[in-house]
């Protein structure tokens, strides 16, 4: 007899909670599989915590069951259908089947297997090209509108610390050690020894630095 894991997800505790359940173990009954456990997140679609999911695919990469049991894909999916299509090949790989009780043909124990995969890997493809059109056009926005993109430089008076310190003679390490300044939301970051080196080869070709000897 086949494990298999259910998995529920709704917005509310109550009477539709109770009416899945009902209606996925007579399923399971029905087509003679052993219920391992019965995953069941409390949550609204939007939100991106499921404790209960993650818990689901951690027993699945242990083996503890065969197959998982779904109400609907749309309660099943998350983050998208690529994310969904990542966690399903998961299912795969550790050579757990996985089916929706609603729609018969999203499962990966009958002829639709390879169909659904298809389908579920275009709209994938089609997602990844609309969140890159996305990205291009804020990037396309945000130079229109003069904004700096890319990590912030690094102030004038920390370069002018980092070289003090050069010509003092100390090593890198030594300035990585003292130089701290800081980068968004006011979090503070050391000097790294490669921007160490891109402060002293900036101004060495200035001719701004007379001794680099380094230690």
């Amino acid at each position: 007899m086949k494990k298999v894991a259910i998995y529920v997800r709704v917005s509310t505790t109550g009477q539709e909670l109770d009416n899945q359940l009902l209606q996925l173990r007579k399923y399971c009954e029905k087509s003679d599989w052993e219920i391992y456990k019965e995953y069941c997140d409390i949550v609204s679609g939007k939100e991106e915590s499921r404790p209960e999911y993650d818990k689901l695919f951690i027993d699945a990469h242990k083996k503890l069951y065969d197959g998982v049991l779904f109400w609907t894909f749309d309660r099943f999916a998350r983050s998208g259908t690529l994310f969904t299509l990542q966690k399903l090949k998961e299912l795969d790989n550790e050579g757990i089947f996985w089916h929706s009780y609603q729609e018969q043909y999203i499962s990966s124990v009958g002829p639709w297997k390879d169909v659904v995969i298809s389908i579920f890997a275009t709209i994938a493809k089609l997602e990844r090209e609309r969140i890159s059109e996305r990205t291009k056009a804020g990037l396309e926005r945000a130079k229109a509108k003069g904004k700096k993109l890319g990590r912030p430089g690094i102030p004038k008076e920390v370069e002018e610390q980092v070289l003090d310190y050069i010509r003092q003679g100390l090593s890198y390490s030594k300035i990585s050690e003292k130089v701290i300044y800081k980068i968004k939301f006011g979090k503070e970051r050391h000097i790294s020894p490669g921007q160490i080196t891109q402060i002293k080869k900036k101004h060495s070709e200035k001719g701004g630095l007379k001794s680099t000897q380094e230690k």
